[in-house]
């Protein structure tokens, strides 16, 4: 059940992101950034198929990831080269043509980002340049996030010189939105909130998280380094919209105590999201 549900979303993923390129990306000129950013310029340069141009860039690629990591490795992302590869052909007819094309950027951006977080939580990779980046932090250790980088900035830099800089502005604005929106993705937007709270009334404030909130709580021995003396360190995870309730608790028990939010993009476990 779990890999069907997968290829489902391989599935829903690579057509929404074949649909964002075709609808605001291609329609209006822009580009991307990876393998599909070079797609994209051979496309404007040749007039030939995306698609087709994407499919024998990874090739070589899949090949090299079936060699390095094996097949069961690598079958998801062949699935979901093809299947972009394919939708992006299949859709090419659809097009959103507008003259503002910040707004071709920003929704650009946000749809193919949509597809390709999708893609990503449900287990493949739209090959390119995430295969490349592996091999080289294995062989050669080097930073993945650096070889992304460099990679894009050079895509960008030859659509500034063929295409013109304003273009390669507007690139860089729905690549700046498609990595945002494949963070969000990848790391849940069930957004809560961790809390950190050191008092005197330790014992107090968990009876009452766990009475009013009904939340858990973990209660750990620290020492006060000023002090020198023993502390109960309690540690909790609420939602975004208890964390007001959870101040007045903290405030009406021990009014002194100490206490830092932050921030949880993701929370897997009971009460919160099952883990996969």
């Amino acid at each position: 059940m779990r890999t069907f549900l997968s290829l489902v979303g391989i599935i829903i993923g690579s057509i929404l992101f074949a649909f964002g390129i075709n609808y605001f990306i291609i329609a209006n000129g822009l580009a991307e950034g990876g393998f599909t950013g070079i797609a994209l310029i051979v496309h404007y340069l040749t007039g030939w198929s995306v698609g087709i141009i994407l499919g024998i860039l990874n090739i070589p690629l899949l090949f090299l990831g079936w060699y390095k990591w094996g097949f069961s490795f690598i079958f998801k992302t062949i699935f979901s080269v093809i299947l972009v590869s394919v939708s992006i052909d299949l859709l090419q007819g659809l097009a959103l043509k507008t003259d503002d094309l910040l707004l071709a950027a920003i929704y650009g951006g946000a749809v193919s980002g949509i597809g390709i977080g999708i893609v990503l939580r449900s287990g493949a990779t739209t090959g390119g340049l995430d295969i490349i980046a592996r091999f080289l932090y294995e062989k050669y250790n080097m930073n993945m996030g650096a070889v992304f980088f460099t990679f894009d900035t050079v895509v960008i830099s030859v659509v500034a010189i063929f295409f013109g800089l304003e273009i390669a502005l507007y690139t860089l604005v729905a690549l700046f939105i498609f990595s945002q929106v494949v963070d969000r993705i990848i790391e849940g937007f069930n957004e809560a909130r961790a809390v950190i709270i050191i008092s005197q009334a330790s014992v107090a404030i968990t009876q009452a998280i766990i009475k009013e909130l009904d939340r858990g709580a973990t209660l750990i021995k620290g020492y006060g380094a000023y002090t020198s003396r023993e502390k109960d360190i309690l540690y909790v995870v609420v939602g975004k919209r208890q964390i007001l309730p959870l101040k007045r608790i903290v405030q009406q028990l021990d009014p002194y105590a100490f206490v830092t939010v932050n921030k949880v993009h993701e929370v897997l476990g009971e009460g919160f999201e099952r883990p996969f």
